[in-house]
């Protein structure tokens, strides 16, 4: 009797130590925010995450120091290494160096957005060393068969101004999609892609370059801070939970 005893409980004790482990090991975050609520000494970085099936891990640049922390990247640009002018499919799928300057993709983009209520930060920074932010009070978007549509909130504040609600409820296009409301192109024209209006007070995935080695409307731009004709050094879109600190249970 006092064998079977011992041997249910050791029995037990296992369960209860894998059962723990198991814990620790399969913790697969949504977002760069889940992250950093399990651990908020979590340094900013490359990070994988889980936004759609636990099977496909995704990798992004987590944003771990900025307002709090927590944020996700979506797009970054910050040396001109990477090509922005591409097809649809590549908007769709995501492209570029996590590490370096990079498009998450529409689809992974849709996945972080459709479960949870998401802010948006904008970072950019131009040639003198200045720099400027605009947040958002939230950010979605629609699945391809509505163009990947914008919902964008409130601009709530940053000294960069508001250039994004211009785009607001827009459909994305590329050059070899037109979904913008102007009579020709916009991303054919000014080599860009983006929630294209008629055309853009904003334009993140324009060409890099300084101010004077671009034309207008090609560089990238941010209106309500440096016109339409300065192309920032570096520029980031970011989201984050809405909620204090959507942690992952």
């Amino acid at each position: 009797m006092m064998k079977m005893m011992q041997v249910t409980l050791f029995v037990a004790l296992l369960g209860f130590l894998a059962s723990a482990d198991t814990g620790s090991k399969d913790f697969l975050p949504f977002d760069c925010n889940e992250i950093y609520c399990h651990d908020n000494t979590s340094l900013s970085g490359v990070y994988t995450i889980f936004p759609g099936d636990p099977t496909t891990p995704l990798q992004v640049y987590c944003d771990m120091h900025t307002d709090g922390g927590g944020w996700t990247v979506f797009l970054q640009r910050m040396d001109g290494t990477e090509n922005f002018y591409r097809p649809w499919s590549h908007y769709k799928a995501g492209f570029g160096n996590m590490a370096g300057e990079y498009w998450l993709g529409l689809e992974n983009i849709l996945l972080l957005t459709v479960r949870k209520e998401n802010g948006l930060r904008v970072d950019m920074e131009d040639w003198e060393g200045g720099k400027r932010y605009a947040n958002y009070s939230s950010f979605s978007i629609d699945s391809e068969v509505d163009g990947y549509q914008l919902h964008l909130g409130k601009f709530t504040g940053g000294k960069a101004g508001d250039s994004l609600t211009y785009h607001n409820n827009m459909k994305f296009s590329t050059f070899d999609r037109d979904q913008d409301t102007w009579r020709g192109n916009c991303a054919k024209t000014y080599l860009c892609a983006f929630w294209n209006n008629a055309c853009h007070y904003s334009n993140p995935t324009g060409l890099y370059a300084p101010p004077g080695l671009v034309t207008l409307y090609e560089g990238i731009f941010w209106k309500s801070w440096k016109g339409m004709n300065y192309g920032m050094k570096t520029f980031a879109m970011k989201i984050r939970s809405v909620s204090a600190c959507a942690c992952a249970q």
